[in-house]
C-alpha cells in the first residue's frame, strides 16, 4: 500500500468491531444492523443510545425505565457546579464539556470497570445540564435548576436551553440530529477513546481523550465552521461569485466530502429535509436557499457532496442555538458511541501502538559540545 494511501491511516483496518458499518457496499451506515434511515424514521433517540449502550433495542417497558433512568440521573454535584462557574466566559465550550467530565471523574470514580455502563448513562443525562448550566451562568447571569420535565435528551436540551417548552419539530428535530450523530466506526475521536481504553485507563480519562479530539474543526468543529460559512452569504443569488472567488483563494470549505464516503454521506439527506422544514417557519429562511446554492456550486466546481455537518448547522441555527454550542451538542450524542467502542475494546483488548516509518537522519556520531561550531 502506498504512503498517500496510509497516510493519516487512511485504508488502514485498525481493529475489528460489530457496532457500525460505515461505507460499505450493501451496507451503507447502520447501527449494530439497522440502517440510519431505519433508526432516524423510527426509533427515538433513546432508543438508539440503548442499542448502542446495552446492544440492543428495548422495548416498550424498557425504554420507560431508561427514560427514567437518565432523568433520575440529570443532578449535577454541587462541586461540579462550582467548577462550572468559576471557568472563564471565554473558554471554549468543548473544554468546558472535557474539563466536566474529568471532574466528574474525581467525584464519581471508576472504581471497576464493571460501573462502564452506568457511568455512560451518567454521562448521556448530565451533559447537556453540564453544558447549560455553563452557558447561562456565564452568558445569562443564570444559575439555572438542570431539571425539567421533559423525557428525552432532545427536548430537555432545548427546555435548559430557552427556558421554555419547545416545538414539537424542534424536538424531533434534535432527536434525529441525536440520533445522526450518535456513531460513525473508527473516527478520530471514537479512535482516540479506544486509544485510550487500550492502556486499560478508566472510562472518564477515555471520554476526555474523545472530546479533545472531537475539538478540532477538521472532526467536530466542522458544523460551527459551516454556519460561519453560510452567514457570509447575504443571499443566494452571490454565493456562486463569492464562493468561487474563496475556492481560487484556496480557502477551506467546511461541511463537504467525507473521508470515507465517495458518493454521498447518507446522513446529510435526512438532515438536509428537516433544515428545509425548519426554515419554513424561522425569520431568516434565507439561510437554507444559501446552503442549497453552496451545495450546488461545489458539487459543479469540485464534485463535492454535503456532509453531515452542513444542513446540521442550518438545522441548529433554525432552532435558535447558539453557535458555539454545535459541537457541544455532538458531544451529548456521541457520548453513546464512543461508550460502545470504550466497552468493545476492553472486552477484548490489545494495546493500541501503531509503528512508524523513519524518515529522518541516518546514525551518526555526537559531537562532543566544545568541539561543535
Amino acid at each position: 500500500m502506498s504512503k498517500e494511501k496510509t497516510a493519516g491511516l487512511a485504508s488502514v483496518v485498525a481493529g475489528k468491531s460489530a457496532i457500525c458499518t460505515v461505507g460499505k457496499e450493501g451496507k451503507g451506515l447502520n447501527y449494530r444492523g439497522y440502517s440510519i434511515e431505519d433508526l432516524a424514521n423510527n426509533a427515538s433517540f433513546e432508543e438508539v443510545a440503548y442499542l448502542l449502550i446495552h446492544e440492543k433495542l428495548p422495548n416498550q417497558t424498557e425504554l420507560d425505565d431508561y427514560q427514567n433512568k437518565l432523568i433520575s440521573l440529570r443532578t449535577l454535584p454541587q462541586e461540579l457546579k462550582s467548577v462550572l462557574e468559576c471557568l472563564p466566559k471565554t473558554t471554549h465550550p468543548m473544554d468546558v464539556m472535557r474539563t466536566a467530565v474529568s471532574t466528574l471523574g474525581c467525584l464519581e470514580p471508576e472504581d471497576d470497570f464493571n460501573q462502564q455502563a452506568a457511568i455512560a448513562d451518567r454521562l448521556l443525562a448530565s451533559l447537556p445540564g453540564i453544558l447549560l448550566y455553563w452557558y447561562h451562568f456565564h452568558f445569562q447571569s443564570q444559575k439555572i435548576d438542570v431539571q425539567s420535565t421533559e423525557n428525552t435528551l432532545a427536548g430537555h436540551f432545548l427546555y435548559l436551553l430557552k427556558g421554555k417548552t419547545p416545538t414539537a419539530l424542534e424536538k424531533q428535530v434534535m432527536d434525529v440530529s441525536l440520533t445522526l450523530y450518535a456513531e460513525h466506526e473508527f473516527n478520530a475521536s471514537t479512535f482516540a477513546a479506544r486509544v485510550a481504553a487500550s492502556t486499560l485507563s478508566d472510562f472518564y480519562s477515555a471520554i476526555t481523550s474523545a472530546i479533545g479530539t472531537l475539538r478540532g474543526p477538521l472532526h467536530g468543529g466542522a458544523n460551527e465552521a459551516a454556519m460561519e460559512l453560510i452567514q457570509r452569504f447575504e443571499s443566494a443569488d452571490e454565493v456562486e461569485e463569492k464562493l468561487l472567488e474563496m475556492l481560487k483563494n484556496k480557502e477551506k470549505i467546511m461541511g463537504f466530502g467525507h473521508r470515507v464516503y465517495s458518493e454521498c454521506d447518507p446522513r446529510n439527506a435526512i438532515i438536509r429535509q428537516w433544515s428545509q422544514k425548519l426554515s419554513l417557519n424561522a425569520k431568516d429562511p434565507h439561510y437554507y436557499e444559501i446552503s442549497e446554492a453552496i451545495e450546488k456550486v461545489m458539487w459543479d466546481t469540485k464534485n463535492l457532496f454535503p456532509n453531515l455537518d452542513f444542513y446540521s448547522a442550518s438545522s441548529y441555527y433554525f432552532m435558535n442555538i447558539p453557535v458555539p454550542l454545535y459541537t457541544p451538542i455532538f458531544v451529548c450524542s456521541r457520548i453513546t458511541g464512543w461508550a460502545a467502542h470504550i466497552f468493545e475494546q476492553r472486552a477484548n483488548n490489545a494495546l493500541i501502538r501503531p509503528g512508524s516509518e523513519y524518515n529522518g537522519p541516518e546514525p551518526r556520531a555526537l559531537i562532543p559540545i566544545k568541539q561543535r561550531d
